[in-house]
């Protein structure tokens, strides 16, 4: 058993109570009630169905579906002495041998011009990017039905812009369905609804995530309407599901020029999913798990192709040389 002192159970316990506090409210909240005001405040809720295995086949001759990820790997100490590594991967159900990988890096020392806020902004687009890079390709070389990518589609139009219309461009031209699912919920389109609505005395605005929160059945799903949603004026159409027997719920985006297959996508993306799972479609945890860049891995490459001396001199922090 661990050593816990008197003061950091008392903290603990502190912690407890507000949070009890903070969400009595919301806790105690009546399922039907809130489920009615889900209908008329932000979307119906439909139960989707998981397609047959015929339909699901069709997929095949169509050209499957692809996943995208990213990952990103840090080696050194403070600003500006370490360098990142970022990989993304774009992998097909029909062409599972033909992965496609992106890379690139990142260190201040590189162009010590930026600021640390600036370079903040450089780490996001870097990753925002290759993975743009890895569902182009994945475009010409794979011709898929639909490109799922691994979190919401306005991070991308965000982060790397130009890159992003030219993925979302090419789609449109070639018919090819582009997605984005959510595993961790962000927004707060429920929450500022209930704070709205006068009558319920919310003063807080929560989050979806917990707002939602074994709220809605296994398969269910709220497309939400489009005067509702933030991402509809930058082009996009949502909806929340639960897409697993676990009580959270994802999101999930697709361009608004698709919008007419939201339910479409909804259904393949409840059919990839494992009913036992977290709620994410297996492919791209199986895409997840292949695009990592675990630490051995960076430390191997920066061993392998830099000079010794460079490399403890920027990339290797106090801390890391007594375990060397």
């Amino acid at each position: 058993m661990y050593n816990i002192n008197k003061e950091l159970e008392n903290k603990v316990k502190y912690i407890n109570e507000i949070l009890e506090n903070k969400y009595k409210g919301l806790l105690s909240m009546d399922k039907d009630f809130f489920r009615n005001f889900l209908k008329e405040n932000i979307g119906p809720i439909k139960k989707i169905e998981k397609f047959t295995k015929d339909e699901l086949n069709s997929y095949l001759e169509k050209g499957g579906i692809v996943a995208v990820d990213g990952s990103s790997n840090k080696m050194g100490g403070a600003y500006p002495h370490f360098i990142e590594i970022y990989q993304g991967l774009a992998k097909s159900t029909l062409y599972n041998a033909k992965p496609i990988y992106k890379a690139d890096f990142y260190t201040p020392l590189y162009d010590e011009r930026n600021t640390e806020e600036e370079e903040t902004s450089i780490r996001r687009e870097k990753l925002s990017t290759i993975e743009i890079e890895a569902a182009l390709e994945s475009i010409e070389e794979l011709a898929p039905y639909a490109i799922i990518m691994d979190g919401s589609l306005i991070r991308y139009d965000i982060e790397s812009y130009n890159r992003w219309i030219e993925l979302r461009t090419k789609c449109e031209e070639k018919g090819i369905i582009l997605i984005g699912v959510i595993k961790d919920i962000k927004t707060n389109v429920i929450g500022e609804a209930l704070k709205r609505d006068k009558s319920l005395e919310i003063e807080e605005i929560f989050y979806d995530r917990e707002l939602l929160y074994g709220k809605l059945q296994y398969g269910e799903a709220i497309f939400i309407y489009e005067d509702i949603s933030k991402k509809t004026k930058e082009g996009f159409y949502s909806l929340f599901m639960r897409s697993s027997k676990a009580p959270t719920v994802i999101g999930m985006d697709i361009l608004d020029s698709q919008k007419e297959y939201l339910e479409e996508m909804a259904r393949l993306v409840l059919t990839l999913t494992p009913e036992d799972s977290r709620g994410v479609p297996l492919w791209i945890d199986i895409v997840d798990a292949e695009v990592k860049i675990p630490d051995k891995m960076i430390r191997g490459l920066l061993e392998s192709y830099i000079n010794r001396e460079i490399l403890e001199m920027f990339f290797i922090s106090e801390r890391d040389k007594r375990t060397l």
